[in-house]
């Protein structure tokens, strides 16, 4: 999972965050405000974002609901296994119709959240060429899919009440192998991705400042600029992989429209991750997670099969159908713990935010005024709603609110009044 500095996700996306007041009394308006038409813009596409965030999750737990109880899975079950004898035949077939059935239920969702994005400005992407990334994502989704719940219903034969351990090791493998080549093999296959010093030599130069500063090593050879600009408006950059896939990317529109400061403080913060460890925090955390959710997904079948099991003609844990109950409790489960990861991912950014700024003091002339502005940017280009529901906030925000970044922003100076940088000596 990579560490962003503006969306949640390496993909294309705009910010949903809110603002606050500045606690510093020589400001005379909050450190992120929008002019009145933009303002009424971004409260209505906010609107639109929240709307489809919680009634596709709702939806994708009441879809799976239906499909079992309406014998669905268990039809498809049975066309499956009628297709072939072999366990991989089978297998493969049960994923295929799953998905089929569930990108169709899904795909008002997903069309009119980019018909959305269209209107607002915040994707110029064609049609043509977002079906096609959908389809590639389907398609990737198939194979890997395929192959874990081959893996998955082995384990299950082969120890029917420890599954839920044993596949998860395997699992956390798959995620460590994922995270690995994502960046190589899986990232170019959606965007282009061409070395930063190509096209931006002499901003290459600069970031080198900032690394220096930070007394660490990122070759040039690991600054990767993406053309999103192909696809979106919005700003943003990143970091992912590990190891020798570790990487820092930045998007063509951050170099097109934020001054070289302000990319300069974009860049602290993305490093700040690399520095801070959050990658890895990270991957141990979803990984805890994960086996909690892998247990109480074994006893949320266990019990659902007991229950409904008959009506649903799944007899056991053991049959294809079993699989669709295992991703509702994981569903359900993934839903009510979506505050705890975001909270977790809300702490790692405002640590890295700090450490931006820390990092391009000296640098820049006024760091304060830098970061302020670069968040101002952000929300400009990315028309965030300046005073969304605290609760919206709490539950589906993955990074501060802008304007709880721009007041802290506006108002951090550690090196006044005897107060000493968190993460520099100076």
């Amino acid at each position: 999972m990579p560490a962003a500095f503006a969306a949640q996700s390496p993909a294309p996306s705009p910010m949903e965050q809110n603002r606050a007041e500045s606690s510093s009394p020589q400001q005379e308006k909050p450190a992120y405000s929008l002019p009145p038409d933009k303002l009424a813009r971004a409260i209505a596409y906010s609107r639109i974002r929240v709307i489809l965030d919680f009634a596709s999750s709702a939806w994708g737990i009441l879809q799976l609901i239906l499909l079992l109880a309406l014998g669905v899975v268990a039809r498809m079950r049975n066309a499956a296994v009628h297709l072939n004898q072999n366990r991989w035949a089978q297998g493969f077939a049960f994923t295929l119709l799953l998905l089929l059935v569930t990108t169709v239920l899904n795909l008002p969702f997903d069309l009119y959240g980019q018909h959305a994005a269209l209107v607002y400005g915040q994707s110029v992407q064609g049609w043509g060429s977002w079906t096609w990334d959908m389809t590639k994502g389907f398609l990737l989704t198939f194979v890997f899919g395929g192959l874990l719940v081959m893996l998955l219903f082995r384990v299950i034969r082969w120890s029917p009440t420890r599954w839920w351990f044993w596949f998860w090791i395997p699992a956390m493998i798959f995620v460590l192998i994922a995270v690995f080549v994502a960046p190589v093999l899986i990232d170019p296959l959606f965007n282009k991705f061409e070395p930063l010093a190509k096209t931006n030599p002499a901003l290459v130069d600069r970031l080198e400042q900032v690394v220096a500063r930070g007394g660490i090593q990122i070759p040039p050879d690991r600054m990767f600029l993406m053309k999103a600009s192909e696809k979106v408006t919005t700003l943003n950059a990143y970091v992912t992989g590990y190891g020798a896939s570790k990487r820092v990317v930045v998007w063509d529109n951050s170099i097109r429209k934020a001054t070289p400061d302000e990319i300069s403080f974009i860049f602290g913060h993305e490093m700040g991750h690399y520095v801070l460890n959050h990658i890895p925090a990270t991957l141990i955390f979803l990984g805890v997670l994960l086996l909690v959710e892998f247990y109480l997904g074994y006893r949320g079948v266990q019990w659902l099969l007991a229950r409904y099991g008959v009506r649903w003609k799944i007899p056991s844990q053991q049959d294809w159908g079993a699989l669709v109950a295992l991703l509702l409790v994981i569903s359900v489960l993934s839903f009510f713990s979506e505050p705890i990861v975001n909270g977790y991912s809300r702490m790692h950014e405002h640590e890295a935010d700090v450490y931006g700024q820390e990092a391009i003091h000296g640098i820049v002339s006024d760091p304060q005024k830098v970061a302020r502005q670069s968040f101002q940017l952000l929300g400009e280009m990315s028309l965030t709603d300046p005073n969304p529901n605290p609760f919206v906030e709490f539950w589906t925000f993955s990074h501060p609110s802008v304007s709880s970044r721009a007041a802290f922003a506006a108002n951090y100076n550690p090196w006044i009044k005897g107060q000493h940088p968190k993460y520099f000596e100076k």
